[in-house]
């Protein structure tokens, strides 16, 4: 068994889901992609190894995933969800001419952030988390997927 197939069927069953070879292979498929992907390009890595696997089952273990907090939904300018496996406290650059979505790592924007809504209230609303995506355009020029 691969070491990277053991630690996913720990995140599962740490969030008391029940291990499934369907929920191996969604979560396997966000943690290789790394490209912030849809749920078609997930169900497309996915049907290389398990062509049959439901398309529904995909969509269910992705919600299953959000819930549970395993995964982040991102959602673009252009209302297309899109999925990341890392929860860490990070923020997204986005694109939206090439669609490009990447992580953004600032601990000093992050601190401020968290400081301000320590100190700040918002009346009759608890802040529970705060997303940031940073909308502009990438000069490198190439587009990753």
């Amino acid at each position: 068994m691969k070491n990277t197939n053991k630690n996913i069927r720990k995140i599962i069953s740490d969030h008391h889901l029940r291990v499934t070879p369907q929920r191996i292979a969604v979560l396997d498929a966000l943690r290789n992609l790394k490209n912030h992907p849809t749920a078609d390009e997930i169900i497309q890595f996915i049907r290389r190894e398990y062509p049959n696997l439901a398309v529904g089952t995909v969509y269910n273990a992705l919600e299953t995933f959000s819930e549970k907090g395993i995964i982040k939904k991102v959602k673009t300018d252009q209302d297309v969800m899109r999925y990341d496996a890392y929860t860490d406290k990070h923020f997204h650059l986005y694109c939206e001419e090439s669609n490009r979505i990447e992580d953004y790592y600032d601990n000093e924007l992050k601190e401020l952030i968290e400081n301000y809504f320590e100190k700040k209230t918002i009346r009759h609303f608890n802040v529970e988390d705060i997303q940031i995506q940073i909308n502009g355009k990438f000069t490198d020029y190439h587009r990753k997927h």
